[in-house]
């Protein structure tokens, strides 16, 4: 799958937004990706997953055993990843703040797994969920995610295998260029504002 083709299942499901938004990291961008809205479609969510199970290295591919993801936004792209890789999906979430395995969900010491992300902007979520995962006794051999917001500037850790890298700018909240701060912000994400 391309950029190009990406990008419309993006657009096709109304799930590539402009305005002022408030991500996740705390910063603002004139562009949001709402992965959401493009998983809601199972075919869609397949699709994507798959193109993105075939771009990681075939060593790499049979190396993985689960995959993790970080809740809320990762769930569904983390389950449609384990699909596609024929293995067992898991999440981590923060029910007191910090990321921790939960649910009855267990991996074995050493575990290899993959910690897949709907959309990296600047690896903070990724770290952390990676932390999560090695605590609970697994290790992340690699991350992956559907949009990589930092067109590659983004240093989770492990290797990482977006399916599509975008160079869409960010702000500090109290350094917006004019066009920007004259529109009101909104919070898209699934997490409050920072």
């Amino acid at each position: 799958m391309t950029d190009d083709e990406v990008l419309a299942e993006f657009r096709a499901a109304d799930a590539l937004l402009e305005g002022h938004f408030i991500l996740s990291s705390g910063l603002r961008s004139s562009r949001y990706l709402q992965c959401a809205r493009v998983l809601m479609d199972p075919r869609r969510g397949a699709r994507l997953a798959e193109a993105l199970a075939e771009r990681l290295p075939a060593d790499l591919r049979a190396r993985i055993s689960a995959v993790v993801s970080p809740a809320m936004g990762g769930v569904i792209a983390g389950h449609e990843m384990a699909r596609a890789l024929g293995v067992p999906a898991m999440f981590v979430e923060r029910p007191t703040g910090t990321f921790e395995l939960r649910r009855g969900f267990r991996l074995e010491d050493g575990q290899e797994v993959l910690m897949m992300e709907d959309v990296v902007t600047t690896g903070l979520s990724s770290r952390e969920a990676i932390k999560a995962i090695e605590a609970a006794g697994g290790r992340v051999i690699a991350g992956a995610s559907l949009v990589d917001r930092s067109n590659g500037g983004a240093d989770i850790g492990v290797p990482f295998f977006p399916l599509i890298r975008l160079d869409v700018p960010t702000y500090q909240p109290d350094a917006l260029p004019p066009e920007l701060a004259a529109i009101p912000a909104i919070k898209p994400g699934s997490r409050a504002a920072a």
